[in-house]
């Protein structure tokens, strides 16, 4: 939960009145707005916010703030990080479908390449964040779920350690994963605010901070971080149909990180990898760690061109395996 920050405070009003364009602006969505200090703070910026809160015990402060508004703010019981769940029968709040949100909210779905429908707020689960992570990566390139109604933004405070996985590059050796190219090539990235685990209702019961430990990567600061999914994101090869297919391909490559491309696409029954990988202009000595990730969109692509590709390496117990982490 967070505390208080005058800085963060001007950088979301910042964020939010820099970013605004003509035409109708999309809706705000705060995630686990707890006692609304964050809400206050989009509130005066001027803008319609819709606050998702699962705990009851924040639910009359903030619909007493409802009620003394003009309809600029809508609160609804319900868990963001807990949409779609992968269960049958009714859904127990506050769980609950994306499909009911986004007609409460009064969001309609939009062409992905049109404007962003939807801002939404909030912080990720420190327990669950690399599955939460992985969750919300599989409904982007699937455009399931939230991305259903478009290109929807995230302003999501995650720990120093993600961020850093998630903007690695090639040469950065333990930060480099699957992770991050798969965020790389389906949007982009930007770092709005870096703020100190202090402002955060983080304390263990002894009276110390519960920050993720970190041993390879600093991790002193929760950090607010913008995901804009790409406009030309599904304009090449690459489409939802397929998504599925490059994501396992690209946690094959990063599972042994120092194998050599060739290995790897010989291992799949091509014959040919060096010469794909020549056309690509790609190195035949390349290792699956000094490839950037445009470059594994690239060979995706190509090897989609390839009889070979899709019938004899990709499993569905394997894929299966993969989606369980929904």
């Amino acid at each position: 939960r967070f505390i208080a920050c005058p800085q963060l405070a001007r950088t979301v009003q910042r964020c939010l009145q820099g970013g605004a364009s003509p035409g109708p602006q999309p809706v705000l969505l705060e995630c686990a707005p707890g006692p609304g200090i964050l809400t206050r703070t989009l509130l005066n910026a001027g803008v319609r916010v819709v606050a998702l809160e699962s705990n009851l015990a924040f639910l009359p402060n903030l619909q007493s703030l409802e009620n003394s508004l003009d309809g600029q703010l809508k609160v609804i019981y319900g868990d963001f990080f807990r949409l779609d769940p992968l269960v049958t029968g009714t859904l127990k709040p506050p769980a609950m479908c994306s499909d009911r949100l986004f007609e409460t909210m009064g969001v309609e779905a939009v062409p992905w390449r049109a404007d962003v429908p939807v801002k939404i707020f909030g912080i990720l689960p420190q327990k669950k964040e690399r599955n939460t992570l992985w969750r919300l990566l599989f409904a982007l390139y699937e455009c399931s779920s939230i991305y259903r109604y478009g290109r929807v933004e995230l302003n999501i405070f995650i720990s120093e350690r993600e961020y850093k996985v998630l903007t690695a590059k090639p040469g950065e050796v333990r930060a480099y994963q699957a992770l991050s190219i798969l965020w790389q090539v389906g949007c982009e990235i930007q770092l709005l605010h870096m703020e100190p685990w202090s402002s955060f209702v983080t304390n263990l019961k002894n009276g110390g901070l519960a920050i993720p430990k970190s041993t390879w990567l600093s991790n002193d600061h929760l950090c607010l971080v913008r995901l804009t999914p790409q406009q030309n994101l599904f304009t090449g090869g690459l489409k939802p149909t397929n998504s599925s297919t490059f994501i396992f391909m690209v946690k094959q490559c990063l599972a042994r990180p120092k194998s050599r491309l060739t290995d790897r696409l010989n291992s799949w029954s091509l014959d040919n990898g060096g010469k794909l990988l020549r056309e690509l202009e790609i190195p035949d000595n390349a290792e699956a760690r000094n490839l950037y990730p445009e470059d594994y969109r690239r060979l995706f692509e190509a090897l989609q061109n390839s009889n070979v590709f899709t019938e004899t390496w990709i499993h569905d117990e394997v894929l299966e395996s993969i989606r369980n982490i929904n």
